[in-house]
């Protein structure tokens, strides 16, 4: 399976959710880069599973080894490598799983694709799990944007019809994105976490899932990053996006709120702010004809409910070729919108740290 990604920066992504170990090579990073293992740890844990009520029950430390590319925790120039052990796994949940696809998985198509040999066992490489080495590399893209003044941030937008504020799409403070990463349960509007949290409680006692939206900010980005049509800056972020599983769509700026609107209402008026040209409104998030104005960047992703679920649920037996109904067992997040917050944040600093390499901006 081919899951590497290259550009001025490479990314290989490599294991399976019951593997001995998954992992990440990231080449293409300056050298000299002095890496906090202790921001890095955090950034994880926030990821991690089994930490809390709204999470799988599945609990992993998600702690990385560094095999290359560090030296004294500063970058060498070598290819850098880590990977996660992973201790917690309970394969024989997934043994039906090789002749009854699970609905809204993988399964089927990769039965087809490898000729039933692929590891099945929690999604095998089409897991979930694979965003924890995902978010290895993003975290420390984070780190690098950080030094040089530019922050990235998150926060679950909603959770079924409950919805969290926004961000302001025109007056973002990297105080405000720290702020909401700090927090377990990461959303602008406390009492609009709760009523998240009870939602997804009703589906966990249901024994089923609920998806939600996610809301991304970048600040700090300079002018003119990006290219016109095939390679702009809404290209390269939702090419990674979709790295993420259960990302089912991504809106940048007003998204598809501008159906509605008239070009007077649409379009963000110049102004001048001191020396810098800004705009009123940020309804374009922060990029025009494929490259930043210099606005925030604002983007959102809609994150589908858990596929896997404890109802019972009509599917096939690929062995006998006919109708079967399906039970899955395992450990599943009622919700994965919560965990996947920091993944949105990670492969946004691996996309905007790219496009700052290439334009030897940093």
């Amino acid at each position: 399976m081919a899951s590497i990604w290259k550009n001025k920066l490479s990314l290989s992504i490599f294991g399976q959710s019951h593997a001995s170990a998954i992992g990440m090579t990231l080449d293409g990073l300056p050298a000299g880069i002095e890496i906090d293992m202790n921001v890095l740890q955090q950034f994880l844990n926030r990821r991690a599973p089994g930490r809390n009520p709204w999470s799988t029950a599945r609990k992993e430390d998600d702690i990385p080894e560094f095999l290359t590319g560090l030296v004294n925790d500063k970058t060498c120039g070598a290819p850098m490598t880590a990977v996660i052990y992973n201790k917690n796994t309970k394969s024989a949940d997934y043994e039906n799983i090789k002749k009854i696809p699970r609905p809204g998985h993988a399964d089927y198509p990769a039965h087809v694709k490898y000729g039933g040999f692929q590891d099945v066992a929690g999604g095998g490489h089409f897991s979930g799990r694979l965003t924890a080495p995902l978010c290895i590399a993003g975290g420390v893209a984070l780190q690098i944007l950080e030094k040089n003044g530019i922050y990235i941030g998150a926060h679950i937008a909603s959770i079924g019809a409950v919805h969290d504020d926004k961000f302001d799409p025109v007056n973002i403070r990297k105080e405000q994105l720290q702020s909401v990463a700090e927090k377990e349960f990461p959303v602008i509007d406390a009492a609009a976490g709760e009523a998240m949290k009870d939602a997804v409680e009703v589906a966990r006692k249901d024994s089923d899932s609920i998806g939600g939206t996610i809301e991304c900010a970048i600040i700090g980005l300079p002018v003119g990053l990006g290219s016109p049509m095939f390679d702009g800056m809404e290209n390269r972020l939702s090419a990674l996006m979709f790295a993420i599983p259960a990302i089912k769509g991504i809106a940048f700026g007003a998204g598809f709120d501008v159906a509605t609107m008239t070009g007077s209402k649409n379009n963000d008026e110049y102004y001048y702010d001191d020396d810098a040209v800004k705009t009123t409104t940020n309804h374009h998030g922060g990029i025009l004809g494929g490259l930043t104005t210099g606005m925030p960047l604002m983007f959102k992703v809609a994150v589908k409910p858990t596929s896997s679920i404890s109802k019972q649920q009509n599917s096939v037996d690929m062995f006998e070729g006919e109708n079967a109904v399906l039970e899955i067992q395992g450990r599943h997040d009622p919700c994965i919108v919560p965990r996947a917050v920091p993944c949105i944040e990670a492969v946004a600093a691996i996309c905007i740290l790219d496009v700052l390499l290439e334009a030897a901006k940093l």
